[in-house]
């Protein structure tokens, strides 16, 4: 039986969007400011993206963001990488994410996805989960969660696609 479980949670696992190699899912999320927007008009002029799901109550999400907030001008400055963070924050807490954003002083793009659609779509399970996008919009690198350093290992990850 225990092989079983192990085997079924293996299988769901490996299932649905395989995320490195594949392009972003179309889906709709919101702005900060309640439009619609399809996540197929993410692009970059080819150049990498950052793909990052977090929570306003998930503290290692907002550590992540608040670390690469104190680099980004610098990261956009080398490599012209563009930051997209998108909250999973639901119906009765998204209205919090805007002042929040403001509050830390965000420059980069943040989205809701307040449904969870596009978090399913992209086979999210824990935030924070963080995708590395290359300049034609296929998932080259995931990671989830956070340590201190794990955003100089993206920034190598962003500096290799524009080499």
């Amino acid at each position: 039986m225990k092989n079983v479980i192990i085997l079924i949670l293996l299988i769901i696992s490996f299932s649905g969007f395989s995320q490195v190699g594949s392009t972003i899912p179309d889906v709709d999320i919101k702005t900060l400011e309640s439009k619609t927007v399809s996540t197929s008009t993410f692009t970059n002029n080819g150049k990498p993206i950052i793909l990052s799901f977090w929570a306003t109550w998930c503290k290692p999400c907002v550590r992540e963001l608040t670390t690469i907030s104190d680099v980004y001008e610098d990261w956009q400055d080398e490599t012209g990488v563009k930051l997209i963070a998108v909250s999973i924050d639901n119906t009765r807490s998204s209205s919090r994410v805007a002042p929040f954003v403001n509050g830390k002083g965000w420059e980069f793009d943040v989205y809701l996805d307040p449904n969870e659609d596009f978090k399913k779509a992209m086979n999210v399970v824990n935030v924070p989960h963080t995708f590395l996008i290359d300049g034609n919009g296929k998932v080259i690198w995931q990671h989830t969660s956070f340590a201190e350093g794990d955003e100089e290992e993206l920034f190598e990850k962003v500096k290799e696609l524009v080499e």
